[in-house]
């Protein structure tokens, strides 16, 4: 019998909840997780082997350990509705036209996105993520740009993307953030950072996608603000004073419906 949408959001409650004491405390074993949480090792088990798969923490024998500086990307990975990155997503895809050659960066709020791009003609898709390069369809040619592997991201960085970037010319770049905050952007690592900002020198437009709980938020580096993209695709649910500073700053901004979702946490 399938679980009910009810109980589906209690196991993702109970992920959150793993996921925010292994963050705290590091490096925690297993059994002590599965009677901290008053369940199975089985149960456990399969919680971390669901957070393993997505990146967000690391399973080891007999023990879990958090990822390193990733405590605001983390959090804003688990929280997203799925929902939001599908409304962004189909708003996203319309700005694609047949024959273009397209950059996405390794934000998991655009691997909605990533796979609506087959579905249009003769694109050629560059992109740092591996895991958005899995997700792309036939009929697309992949362009990885390879360098400094983080399996934490599942994506790369440093100076050999960075060369590859400026060989290369996109009619039109997706990105996302970790966190914005009055139209100021943030990451966490300094190598991404960077890479954000390199990709606004090769594209002919450039697209901000950003879901709703991004904003208010900051991380340690900055790169840039929202001023430098031509379209910000957001949710309704977006501060206002955000959605202003980005129209004053005279980026166009697309926001789309805010669905209220009964499974509360999604990667």
């Amino acid at each position: 019998m399938s679980r009910t949408r009810s109980s589906d959001a209690s196991v993702e409650q109970r992920r959150r909840e793993i996921l925010d004491h292994v963050i705290e405390a590091g490096e925690v074993r297993i059994d002590d997780l599965a009677a901290r949480f008053r369940v199975s090792l089985m149960t456990m088990h399969r919680d971390l082997d669901d957070l393993d798969e997505r990146r967000l923490l690391r399973k080891l024998r007999g023990k879990v350990e958090a990822y390193p500086a990733l405590i605001m990307e983390t959090a804003s990975r688990f929280t997203l509705h799925p929902a939001e990155k599908d409304a962004l997503a189909e708003a996203a895809i319309r700005q694609v036209e047949p024959g273009q050659t397209v950059f996405v960066d390794d934000s998991t709020t655009l691997f909605p996105l990533v796979e609506r791009l087959s579905g249009v003609a003769g694109l050629t898709v560059v992109t740092n993520s591996l895991q958005a390069a899995r997700l792309l369809g036939e009929g697309v040619e992949i362009v990885v740009a390879g360098g400094r592997y983080h399996p934490e991201y599942d994506s790369c960085s440093g100076p050999d993307v960075l060369a590859l970037l400026e060989r290369t010319h996109a009619d039109i770049a997706f990105v996302s953030v970790s966190a914005v905050a009055v139209g100021r952007l943030f990451h966490p690592v300094r190598d991404y950072a960077e890479l954000k900002k390199a990709v606004l020198r090769f594209a002919n437009r450039n697209v901000l996608v950003i879901d709703h709980a991004k904003f208010g938020r900051t991380a340690t580096y900055a790169h840039g603000t929202v001023a430098d993209y031509d379209l910000l695709i957001t949710s309704e649910a977006t501060p206002t004073e955000e959605i202003e500073a980005a129209l004053n700053a005279g980026t166009a901004v697309e926001m789309v419906e805010h669905v209220e979702e009964g499974q509360p946490y999604d990667s």
